[in-house]
């Protein structure tokens, strides 16, 4: 199962592709998006649709992983994270790809065992779960994303089957 797990932001948006069998989780791919800061917001938006677009063309994976938005930041900054998160929800959704969303806590919790870990934290584990492929340097918003495409992998079984008894 193809999993990718996306850091949004207008700027710098990062994603990590995993592939989980059974219990091996092996990185795929990881890297960010980045849109020029001197566009203004919709056509960084576009260029982030286009981006991703690309991405799924390369590699169409079965389950996309988000955040949840979380209110830590100024208003500002939080309406145009959710205008880049909405683009990706979109674009995500148009190709039927289905969606997890996870609490920033719990992705710290599935990554590292401690809901309150820091980026530090979170970004070492990253690279021990995934082993020497994930050795080579890589930028925040993609080692978030891959904490995304884990946490996905970790928890998606036990979901589905939480959801069915609903």
């Amino acid at each position: 199962m193809l999993i990718l797990g996306l850091d949004p932001g207008s700027l710098h948006t990062g994603f990590g592709l995993v592939d989980r069998r059974g219990s091996a989780v092996t990185l795929v791919e990881a890297g960010r998006i980045s849109s020029p800061r001197a566009l203004a917001l919709p056509a960084r938006l576009a260029h982030l649709v286009a981006s991703l677009g690309e991405l799924l063309a390369r590699h169409l994976p079965d389950l996309a992983a988000l955040e949840t938005p979380f209110h830590g930041l100024n208003a500002r900054s939080l309406i145009v994270l959710a205008q880049a998160r909405g683009a990706l929800l979109a674009v995500l959704a148009g190709r039927g790809i289905e969606i997890a969303e996870y609490s920033p806590a719990e992705v710290k919790s599935a990554v590292t065992g401690n809901g309150r870990a820091d980026k530090i934290q979170v970004a070492r584990m990253v690279k021990l779960l995934l082993g020497p492929q994930a050795g080579t340097p890589m930028s925040p918003d993609a080692t978030d994303a891959l904490a995304l495409a884990l946490c996905c992998a970790q928890r998606w079984r036990l979901d589905q089957l939480r959801d069915r008894q609903r």
